[in-house]
């Protein structure tokens, strides 16, 4: 539905340009959820810009539906208000001088040819029924929660019914319990309407709950696509591992091959042998970081042929979870645990990694931040 072919866009600044998106491409299908995600500067919002006809790509395609929308080499950019999409910004964007359905409303009030009041009016409350909020259609803006906002902000978008809807950060504004209930309202929101959703986020929770599929961007080039759980549990890179989530690095060397399958990691320090799956055909004596992510780490409380020594230096009680920082060697080593465990700073245990768990890589893989 959503097609990104080569997607290019260069700044111009005092020192130079600037190439903010280098040969992005991606396809979103109809009624797809589709999550760029990566730290500032990535490049992931000025695609989406580009997308919404905000920003002028300088080279690719880019097609919505069955039509072209943008193609600089053929000379071809249809203007933001031309295109099919609804989108909502980091800020909102909500009228504070305008009440509840003046917001709503706006964009069919502006479109040409414009609907008439009556074909207003029904799409409007339809909208505000889908977030929930037809109660509150004569309510001024300046009397709504930050929750409330987010909701009128969605609505707008989507009363058009548009058939791309871009989503800009959306919730990055909202408090920790806030912003967790809205994720679940807007994946049902999607659900029910069925619109093709292209999401913006930073942030790895929103993305790999929300997404169909998700694209780790980093120096505005795509470094990794594909299924959520996949992209987190097999990153194809240093990069990706270390900005999906929380990783666990451990430097080390090949010290044997076994099968074409296996192979054994001495951990530096010599601090103990990890034997893996090879799915890479490292050679012997390769230095390497071996990557595996703290729910992955189970205590022992005595060594094993399995296992690593190491001591807690610290404990974080979460509620649900306590998270152990474990010295190993050189290496700080984040783990798991339940809240009944009971450990201290200082003691020493064996850390246990599930070997199908873990994924291996050149030790000069460059991390993402």
């Amino acid at each position: 539905m959503l097609k990104v072919k080569s997607l290019h866009k260069t700044y111009q600044g005092p020192d130079g340009s600037f190439h903010a998106v280098r040969g992005v491409s991606f396809e979103i299908p109809q009624g797809g959820f589709f999550t760029l995600l990566g730290p500032s500067g990535c490049g992931k919002t000025t695609t989406l810009r580009c997308i919404a006809g905000l920003e002028d790509a300088d080279g690719g395609s880019i097609t919505i539906g069955e039509q072209l929308v943008a193609d600089p080499t053929n000379g071809v950019h249809m203007p933001a208000f031309r295109r099919n999409i609804g989108m909502v910004f980091q800020s909102y964007a909500i009228w504070p001088h305008m009440d509840v359905f003046s917001n709503v409303a706006y964009p069919l009030r502006v479109a040409r040819p414009r609907p008439s009041h009556d074909e207003i009016e029904t799409s409007v409350m339809e909208a505000l029924k889908l977030v929930g909020m037809e109660s509150l259609a004569k309510r001024s803006a300046t009397k709504l929660s930050g929750g409330q906002q987010q909701r009128i902000a969605f609505a707008r978008a989507l009363v058009r019914q548009p058939q791309l809807l871009l989503l800009d950060e959306p919730l990055s504004n909202l408090d920790a319990k806030l912003r967790e209930q809205m994720r679940f309202e807007l994946q049902e929101l999607v659900a029910r309407t069925g619109v093709t959703t292209l999401y913006v986020t930073h942030d790895q929770a929103e993305a790999l709950a929300m997404s169909d599929q998700v694209a780790v961007m980093s120096g505005g080039q795509i470094v990794q696509s594909g299924d959520p759980r996949a992209v987190y549990e097999r990153p194809q890179d240093a990069q990706v591992a270390d900005f999906l989530g929380i990783a666990n690095f451990m430097p080390g060397r090949i010290s044997a091959l076994g099968d074409s399958k296996s192979l054994s990691v001495k951990l530096d320090g010599s601090i103990g042998v990890l034997r893996l799956p090879d799915l890479n055909s490292f050679a012997p004596e390769t230095a390497v970081r071996v990557v595996f992510r703290p729910e992955d780490v189970v205590m022992r409380t005595a060594a094993a042929d399995d296992t690593v020594e190491g001591r807690i230096e610290r404990i974080n009680f979460q509620g649900t979870v306590s998270e152990c920082h474990v010295r190993a060697g050189e290496t700080l080593v984040r783990m798991l645990i339940h809240p009944s465990v009971r450990v201290q700073r200082g003691d020493q245990i064996w850390l246990a990694v599930d070997p199908t768990r873990c994924v291996v890589f050149p030790a000069e893989s460059v991390a993402l931040r």
